[in-house]
């Protein structure tokens, strides 16, 4: 059986709206990452954070999960960190210690999409059964990714994945074969005032930033 990992990266943010404190705000989009990931199937999950955001960690995570503290933000470093022994994110029934080996298959998604479908994230791992990568940019932004998601042993040709700077276009360059990489299907990221456009309230989820919003007056 093919043993999947969803991770969550909870690196710091590039845009808080004016009205709200920078720290309520990344709390929520975390916490309303967080609650996507709980609501997947078939697949387990996790976080990872840097040591100076372990706050954030323990803040937003559920009983048992696992919290991968990586030395980077960066997509490299989480899928590093999958094959070394990982540490519950506080003391729990179940001995999850061992959660960090032997996965085939990893997502690293941003945590800066409270209102991602889990469905987009099953598409980035759809690949992986024919390809050793796949990635998902941004919807309407030049540059970033939503996540990327890796056969493991990840790649020896993987490049630096910076999920703010990356681009689909850079990943294949690096490819030996183009075919080597699939680019799946997008979403957006609240990286700036516009942004705040492409959130739909009539979908159901993101009530940690839904009801910040509210509060400051920018989201009816």
């Amino acid at each position: 059986m093919v043993r999947r990992l969803v991770v969550a990266l909870l690196a710091p943010v590039t845009w808080t709206p004016p009205e709200i404190d920078p720290t309520d705000w990344r709390t929520a989009l975390a916490e309303d990452v967080v609650d996507v990931l709980a609501t997947l199937n078939e697949v387990e999950t996790a976080v990872a954070v840097t040591e100076a955001d372990q706050w954030l960690a323990d803040a937003v995570v559920w009983p048992g999960t696992t919290v991968y503290q990586v030395p980077r933000p960066t997509v490299g470093a989480v899928l590093a960190s999958c094959g070394r022994t990982a540490q519950p994110s506080q003391p729990a029934s179940v001995n999850r210690a061992e959660a960090g080996h032997g996965y085939d298959q990893v997502a690293v998604v941003a945590g800066d999409a409270p209102d991602l479908p889990g469905l987009t994230i099953g598409k980035l791992l759809r690949p992986l059964t024919t390809r050793p990568l796949a990635v998902a940019p941004v919807a309407g932004a030049d540059t970033g990714l939503l996540g990327a998601a890796a056969r493991m042993p990840q790649p020896e040709w993987l490049p630096a994945l910076d999920l703010d700077r990356a681009v689909p276009a850079a990943v294949r360059a690096a490819a030996p074969r183009p075919g080597e990489l699939a680019v799946t299907a997008g979403w957006h990221r609240l990286r700036g005032p516009a942004d705040l456009a492409r959130l739909d309230p009539a979908l159901a989820g993101w009530d940690a930033t839904r009801t910040l919003l509210a509060g400051a007056g920018i989201l009816g």
